[in-house]
């Protein structure tokens, strides 16, 4: 079994599937970053605030809680009900990103393989006819059976 299992391991679609996961991981770091320190505050900025992200509405508030009901970081450690549409819009906005930079390679690397496969379709030799001794043979035949 555990032959089966390093036979498994070392195919390659498991390798290939391994180094996509851990450069997929890195790339959403950089699109939350991306998201996070440049198209989030711009988007604050026109909408009136600093940070997107921390637009909630508060539902209620905890039994006991005394801290401030405009900071949605201790609201949400105290456990307040709240919507964090913010949060949520940024998500989205991540998610959008994320998705059309995929849609982006997956489409250069479609055009790419057409143009690879054109390249060996117009490489690759006409199939040949038929040769003269098969001509002759089909000739032969067809006069044995008019004679």
């Amino acid at each position: 079994m555990l032959q089966e299992f390093k036979k498994f391991i070392a195919k390659g679609n498991v390798m290939d599937l391994a180094v996509g996961v851990i450069i997929g991981a890195a790339f959403g770091a950089i699109v939350k970053s991306l998201t996070d320190e440049v198209i989030m505050p711009v988007a604050g900025a026109i909408f009136g605030g600093s940070d997107f992200s921390n637009n909630f509405i508060l539902l209620s508030l905890p039994d006991g809680y005394t801290g401030p009901t405009d900071d949605y970081a201790a609201l949400k450690e105290a456990g307040a009900a709240m919507i964090g549409y913010g949060s949520f819009i940024t998500a989205v906005i991540n998610f959008l990103i994320l998705a059309f930079i995929v849609f982006l390679m997956v489409r250069y690397f479609n055009r790419m393989m057409e143009r690879f496969e054109k390249k060996q379709e117009e490489a690759a030799p006409a199939p040949a006819g038929p040769s003269e001794i098969d001509l002759l043979t089909e000739i032969r035949d067809e006069l044995k059976k008019r004679g």
